[in-house]
């Protein structure tokens, strides 16, 4: 522009015009020209061979496909091997024992408050940020998406749609989501509400720069979708649930498609990065013997192990990524390790984005690898744990359900070596072999443990918190020392004879009503017992409960600061559970 050689000439009122007019312009420009948006897409439970380009000789998915093939591959790009794990480390950069939220259910899928997301260090920089799919780091505040850097949100709670803390009655169709704070109904499938309003952010969007991050629920179970999807798979596949499954990977690759024309259509395709991942190994993309066998049906791409297992088919995932104007393009393939914590750094570095030094990330930048195919590596080795394993049956401890990666090699729990190389299907531990390379290996773990250990302790859940009152709390959150609490409705409607702590912060002193349920109040039903108590900050009360009653009310002087919250509910054999579903409200 070279209105500024003129600007000399012109004074007074003019001048002043035209300053302005110089602010704004280039403004405009360098928000929705300049800095890329970003696209990240994650889904749930589908694994590195859920996908034809990736040799699934079965599943349909084109578009996904179509991405694989104008993209920059990842072909050695790890996650965390279950859920909540991997969306704490991909929103904060940080390893997940770091952060918090390192489980499932138990109270362990917060982030702790001093945490920050990528969507904190996006918004601060002048981007619209938006979250649309599961969350499953936290229900309540402070830990909802819009209180962790969102401006817009439309979001199901708990693990999977359908569960305990999710609206009642939720099924995949048309259903209750919330969005922005406020339940509203939704009409349609999951996956493609979750599309069609991410192409409504889009959008709305289009002026600005922005970060949307899409988490569709899917194909995690139930293994819900129309016939139409998962009928042409039903000759092919014949373990249970499979025909669904892929049925719902077909269905994820129609909407990607449907995104992808959108943001050509709007012109916005060649300046968005674009990313496809997913968030720990297949859950049900083939037939298995346990968690950690090869595929006995279908297809795993030669790898062992699945969701939940530390091998590498656990936690091994796609990872594509596209972006026209910063030629991120061409079909090419990054063959070094890379992990879910180095996504914030790198996207950070290609928008020139600052990372605040009080963030201190985990991950490591591969911007370099993106840009020069012959860049070094940016990473000398990964660790990822599995804190308290599968099943929960005891504390994360040292060792336990952890892997080291490094070039070609995988030791699992700090005894068993694979040459992934040579033996991909990992089925030679070849320790014995190589008692150098274990013991290299063996010494990159204990710096990984001495920084996450100490921070596996409690997050709390606000009570009388401005941005949310009343809280409704769920027994999926209940703090238990190992094992998990009641997080679905299967389990929840048999009236377990079980009880667990809330870890609270009452963030105001004054009184408070608590009203304990077995059910949510959209239920609609009564509670089934004769007396109910509860116990938090050092109080305890008691009540008989009505007939009929559906909600068992206290009401309390409740003094500040982070206390537990304990519920009981009797029945006439003196028999307890807790009340799955306990409404506080600061009065």
């Amino acid at each position: 522009m070279n209105w500024t050689n003129k600007l000399h000439r012109w004074s007074g009122g003019a001048f002043c015009l035209i300053c302005t007019l110089l602010i704004q312009i280039p403004f405009v420009a360098s928000s929705a020209e300049g800095k890329p948006n970003v696209i990240l897409i994650m889904t749930d439970d589908q694994g590195y061979g859920d996908l034809a380009c990736h040799g699934n000789p079965v599943v349909k998915t084109p578009n996904i496909d179509q991405l694989f093939a104008e993209s920059i591959r990842f072909t050695d790009f790890h996650v965390s091997s279950f859920c909540t794990p991997t969306r704490a480390a991909l929103m904060t950069g940080r390893h997940p024992g770091r952060t918090g939220a390192y489980r499932t259910s138990s109270g362990r899928t917060m982030l702790h408050t001093d945490e920050r997301t990528i969507a904190n260090v996006f918004a601060a920089n002048g981007y619209r940020t938006g979250m649309i799919g599961k969350w499953h780091l936290g229900d309540n505040a402070p830990h909802r998406p819009q209180d962790r850097g969102f401006h817009e949100v439309v979001w199901h709670r708990c693990g999977g749609v359908g569960q305990a803390s999710d609206y009642w009655g939720n099924d995949y169709f048309d259903d209750t989501y919330e969005r922005n704070g406020k339940f509203e109904k939704f009409d349609g499938y999951c996956t493609d509400v979750w599309f069609k309003e991410s192409i409504r952010f889009v959008e709305e969007n289009q002026e600005k720069p922005f970060f949307l991050y899409i988490a569709p629920n899917a194909p995690h179970g139930p293994y819900l979708v129309d016939k139409k999807w998962s009928d042409p798979y039903r000759e092919q596949i014949k373990w249970g649930g499979g025909p669904e499954f892929y049925g719902m990977v077909e269905n994820i690759d129609h909407n990607v498609g449907l995104l992808r024309s959108k943001l050509e259509e709007l012109g916005l395709a060649e300046n968005s990065i674009f990313i496809f991942m997913t968030d720990n190994g297949t859950a049900n993309g083939a037939k298995f013997e346990g968690l950690t066998s090869e595929a006995k049906q279908g297809y795993n791409a030669g790898m062992r192990g699945k969701k939940s297992s530390i091998y590498e088919g656990g936690h091994r995932v796609p990872f594509f990524i596209h972006w026209p104007k910063g030629n991120l393009v061409g079909g090419r393939d990054v063959e070094s390790i890379s992990a879910h914590i180095d996504v914030l750094p790198t996207l950070a570095e290609l928008c020139g984005i600052p990372v605040p030094g009080s963030h201190q990330p985990d991950g490591i930048s591969f911007a370099a690898q993106l840009k020069d195919s012959g860049a070094p590596a940016h990473r000398d080795h990964h660790v990822m744990q599995y804190q308290g394993g599968p099943h929960f049956r005891g504390a994360p401890a040292k060792w336990e359900y952890s892997c080291v990666l490094k070039d070609q090699w995988r030791l699992i729990d700090g005894k068993e070596l694979y040459d992934i190389k040579k033996d991909p299907s990992q089925r030679k531990d070849v320790a014995a072999a190589h008692p150098a390379v274990v013991e290299e290996l063996r010494s990159l773990y204990p710096p990984f443990w001495d920084a996450v250990s100490p921070r596996m302790t409690p997050v709390h859940i606000d009570l009388g918190n401005e941005a949310e009152n009343p809280t409704v709390l769920c027994s999926q959150d209940w703090y238990m020392p190992t094992g998990n609490p009641p997080w679905n409705f299967g389990s929840i409607k048999r009236l377990p004879r079980v009880t667990g702590p809330w870890k609270v912060e009452v963030k105001k002193a004054g009184r408070y009503r608590l009203t304990l349920r077995q059910f949510p109040l959209e239920a609609d039903r009564p509670v089934v017992a004769v007396r109910a108590r509860v116990q938090i900050a050092g109080l305890e009360m008691e009540s008989a409960v009505d007939p009929g009653s559906k909600g068992v009310v206290f009401e309390m002087e409740l003094p500040k600061g982070p206390t537990e919250l304990l519920t009981w509910l009797y029945d006439k054999k003196g028999q307890s559970g807790g009340a799955y579903f306990t409404e506080v409200e600061a009065l």
